[in-house]
Parts: structure tokens; sequence; C-alpha cells
């Protein structure tokens, strides 16, 4: 061990004990890209003096990545329920302190009682926000290439490879993930999209395969700005961001309008969760900017901003009455009827998908 002289000593204590004053004065968040309404971090801040760090992803698998490296620098994340599940199962989360949370009150137990199934006795996580994954549209483009009568009802658009041929001139996006795609073909098909059977998968392959040459690209947040802007005309995407390309399309005047359809055979319904690293250097501020976003109305204002269906039940008087009505963004009894959810892939499967994930994306 190295020794320092006195001055030095004292020197690297003052600078220690500066660096966790900052850190108690400051918080570190990662969440996915538009996601939090424009003045949220703003209104913690003013509220607590606590400082944001606020960095973006667009994907699970980039969360997982930094998570499951260590020392990721983050005090609040915003992972999926499924990943969330396996990460917990690794240790990356620390367990909430519920007397630092007394927002908890405000939250839909139905729905937190749907999210325990990922987290037992929610005891790691709360719900950020919730939705389905669909097709998003140019509504004009589906018109022009269908008929104005045509309905956006079933996943025949995207999986059809008749129709889908149709949209190569105005083009295709997929969500880059094989666990948003690959079990939706298999819903198509008629098979169980939580299936694990290597066969199931391939059968569903297969088809992705002859749709393969329609598709522009993988992505999981360009599509947002490529339908506002008329760049793609389809797109298999989540639900409030393809209602944030329909606002954004609407507020530009473009002279179509974007879509979202929950198709007929069903979709899959996800919670985003916040959580806290178990190496987070500010678990007091995190659990107060936790606490901060399950207050009604910030809760409600999120949800009016990005058009994604929150769980905390104390907000709905808050929320727009033209948000809280649309049945793309709080879905009817019948479409919700029609759901799935996934639960973590073992290492076997996690393999095959991602075999074939690569397969799919490489078009080979």
């Amino acid at each position: 061990m190295k020794k320092y002289g006195p001055k030095l000593l004292m020197l690297s204590s003052a600078l220690a004990v500066q660096a966790g004053f900052a850190h108690a004065n400051s918080i570190n968040v990662f969440n996915w890209s538009d996601y939090i309404a424009p003045d949220t971090i703003a209104k913690f801040t003013a509220a607590t003096g606590i400082a944001v760090n606020y960095d973006v992803f667009d994907s699970n698998e980039t969360l997982e990545a930094r998570m499951l490296a260590g020392s990721s620098g983050f005090d609040v994340v915003v992972p999926t329920s499924d990943y969330m599940q396996r990460q917990i199962m690794a240790g990356v989360y620390q367990p909430l302190n519920r007397d630092l949370l007394p927002n908890l009150a405000n939250m839909d137990d139905g729905l937190m009682a749907l999210a325990a199934a990922f987290d037992p006795g929610n005891e790691h996580s709360v719900i950020y926000l919730w939705g389905t994954t669909g097709i998003g549209y140019n509504t004009e483009a589906v018109a022009a290439r269908m008929g104005d009568e045509y309905e956006v009802d079933s996943w025949s658009l995207i999986f059809d490879p008749e129709k889908a041929a149709l949209f190569q001139d105005c083009g295709i996006a997929w969500l880059d993930t094989e666990k948003e795609i690959i079990p939706a073909a298999m819903r198509y098909l008629g098979l169980d999209p939580t299936s694990t059977s290597e066969d199931d998968f391939n059968t569903a392959v297969e088809l992705l395969m002859t749709v393969r040459p329609y598709v522009r690209y993988f992505h999981s947040s360009q599509y947002i700005s490529d339908l506002a802007n008329g760049e793609i005309c389809l797109a298999v995407g989540w639900s409030g961001d393809v209602l944030q390309a329909a606002e954004r399309a609407s507020e530009t005047n473009q002279s179509f309008e974007v879509g979202y359809a929950i198709p007929d055979e069903g979709a899959h319904l996800w919670f985003d969760m916040l959580v806290i690293p178990a190496d987070a250097l500010n678990p007091e501020g995190a659990h107060a900017f936790i606490n901060f976003l399950m207050d009604a109305e910030i809760a409600a204002d999120i949800t009016n901003y990005v058009m994604f269906p929150n769980a905390n039940a104390a907000s709905t008087p808050f929320v727009d009455e033209e948000v809280l009505n649309d049945p793309t963004i709080y879905p009817s009894a019948e479409a919700k009827a029609g759901f799935w959810t996934l639960q973590p892939y073992d290492n076997r499967t996690e393999r095959v998908s991602t075999r074939l994930w690569t397969r799919v994306r490489t078009g080979q």
C-alpha cells in the first residue's frame, strides 16, 4: 500500500467529501428516448434541489449490456419487465425502500399485480409506463395501395408478402428486437407467441424471410421521425412512439395522417419499470425521483405528452380526455383479451432466437 503525506491525505479527503456531496445533490437517470415530458426534470429539481443527469437509450439490449457490465454509474434505469426479471436474478437491482415511496398509494393495484409476475411482490420495481406493440402506418399511403376502405386491423399487412411488397417503394421499418417481431409472426401464424419451441421459431422466421426483402431497416426509435416526415409508410412499433409520430405529422401540417393499429390477432403487452441499480451512488435521490414520477399530476403530464398509458390510478382525472378515450392508448377490454406478455428466455432459447434474428436482419 502506498503512503501519502498529510497534506495530500487532507486534500484527498476533502475531494472525497465534495464528490459525495455533489452526488447527494444529483442523480444519473437512463431512460428510453422520447419518453418523458419536457418539463418533468426541471420540476423535480425545483421541488427537491436534486439535479438530474439524463441519458437515453433505444433498446433493451443496450441497457442490459450497460447493467450487466457493472458500475453503470446510473441511479435510476427503465428496463422492460421481461428483461428486468432476469436482471433482478443477476443481482443488478436493489430492493425498493417503500418508506421512501409514499406515492405508491397512487398505483393501480391490478396493473401492479400483473407486473409482479416479473418481480414478485414488486420488491424491486414500479411501473413507469406501459403499452402495446402494433402497426404504425401512413394513412394516405395505405389508402393509395390498399383502397380507401381498407382497415388496418391485421398483422397480414406486415407479414403477408403480397401486401408487404406493395410498400417496398415507400418503406417498412421493424423494431430491432427479435422479442417483438418473432412472437408477432407466431401469433399471425396461429402459434403461441410465448412458445419457446425451436420448431415454432423456425416456422416464424421462414415467414419473416418471405417479407424481409421489403423491410427498409431495423431500428427502435428512428421510425418515429420517419413516420412523421413521410420517409416510411409502415412500422412495427410501440404504441406511444407511433402516436408521437402522429402528433408531429399533425404539427408540421403533413398531407397525411399517421395511424396506429392493434391487430385483431393480438399484440404484445409490456411494462417499462423504474428500478435502482444495486450500485447506485445516490439511492435516496433515486427514491425521490421515482416517488416524484408517481405523483398523480406528474404521471398525467408524462402520459399526455408521450402518449403512453401509465399505471397511476390517481392520475386519471388529470389525463386529457382525448388521450384517456383513445383505444390505441388505453385499449378496450376486447383488445386486451388478445394481449400476451413475455417471460425471459432461457439460455438455449436465447441462443436460438439470437441466431435466427441475425439471419432475419442480414436477410441470409
